[in-house]
C-alpha cells in the first residue's frame, strides 16, 4: 500500500511519536522510509548544500542515528538533508521525488499560534497530492 514513506523530522522529542508509530506499519508493508530533515539556520538559508556549520553537522548526525535505528530493525531507510523553509522544502520533495505517504508529527499547537505562525503540517497537508498521516506528539 504504502512502498515509500517520507517522514519529515525536526530534530525535537516530537519526532519519537511519529517514528515509533511508522516503523511497525514500514515493516508490515515492506515499505521503503525516507527521514528527512530541513536545516534552517542561518549557513542554511544562505549557502543551501554547501553550508558549513554545527547546526548542519548536528543535523547530518541525527539523521545517521535515525537511520540505524530503522535500519537495526531491518527496515529500509535513506536520509535526505534540504536547506531553507521546512514547508516549502518538503511540498518541493514531495513533488520531485515521488512518495505514497507523508508521515509527521505535530506539535499541536492552537489556533492562534497556528493562525500567526502557521504550521508546516499544515502547509505541507494542503499542498501536496498524496495522503499526509500527522500524529500529535504528547
Amino acid at each position: 500500500m504504502y512502498s515509500k514513506i517520507l517522514i519529515p523530522l525536526d530534530a525535537s522529542p516530537t519526532d519519537r511519536a511519529i517514528l515509533n508509530h511508522v516503523k511497525p506499519m514500514a515493516k508490515l508493508m515492506h515499505s521503503q522510509v525516507v527521514l528527512l530533515h530541513v536545516a534552517t539556520g542561518w549557513a542554511a538559508q544562505w549557502y543551501g548544500p554547501d553550508a558549513i556549520s554545527p547546526e548542519v553537522d548536528e543535523d547530518k548526525a541525527y539523521l545517521a542515528t535515525i537511520l540505524e535505528e530503522f535500519k537495526a530493525e531491518g527496515i529500509s531507510a535513506q536520509t535526505e538533508l534540504a536547506y531553507g523553509d521546512p514547508a516549502k522544502e518538503i511540498v518541493r520533495w514531495v513533488k520531485e521525488q515521488g512518495c505514497d505517504l507523508v508521515a509527521m508529527s505535530t506539535h499541536g499547537h492552537r489556533f492562534l499560534a497556528d493562525f500567526f505562525l502557521g504550521t508546516t503540517a499544515s502547509r505541507v497537508q494542503h499542498n501536496v497530492r498524496v495522503p499526509v498521516l500527522l500524529l500529535r506528539a504528547r
